[in-house]
């Protein structure tokens, strides 16, 4: 039996998804995001072959020689989904990665932090369609990706 907070089932957002089993307090641990540690090569390497348009990942950077394969001997903690209205956030620390409460979370809401997927210089034309977020907030950014750099005005 898992002393977890949480449980993981069918989501609105995407796939599967966290749901409080119990309510979470403003600053408790959730789990420890957990996995095969890689260093961003093989992670590119391992993933080189998949589809364009797929968006689904359990990659986890964690700095910058260090990225947390959840795919690989990763937990439950790997289908909590992207929320623009985040109740919870990822925390490291002593190189290793916890989602924390950042406020109150009641029994079956579903948990979910902010993404931040790095946007890089040979992203399809079609990224943010790609990596649209379903999130259904009034607050929703439209994307799990960071937000487009601002050009500077000449």
């Amino acid at each position: 039996m898992s002393n977890r907070p949480y449980e993981v089932r069918a989501s609105d957002v995407h796939g599967q998804g966290a749901f409080a089993v119990r309510d979470i307090r403003r600053g408790e641990t959730i789990d420890e995001y957990v996995g095969e540690r890689i260093s961003h090569d093989e992670a590119n390497e391992r993933y080189k072959d998949r589809d364009v348009n797929d968006n689904h990942t359990f990659l986890y950077t964690l700095d910058d020689d260090t990225v947390i394969d959840g795919t690989h001997h990763g937990n439950n903690a790997r289908y909590i989904n992207h929320r623009c209205d985040a109740n919870c956030a990822p925390r490291i620390k002593d190189g290793r990665l916890f989602i924390v409460a950042t406020r109150r979370i009641r029994a079956g809401e579903e948990i979910g932090y902010r993404y931040h997927i790095a946007r890089e210089d040979d992203d399809p034309e079609n990224v943010d369609e790609i990596y649209a977020c379903r999130c259904g907030s009034e607050k929703c950014a439209g994307t799990i990706l960071w937000p487009p750099k601002k050009r500077r005005k000449r």
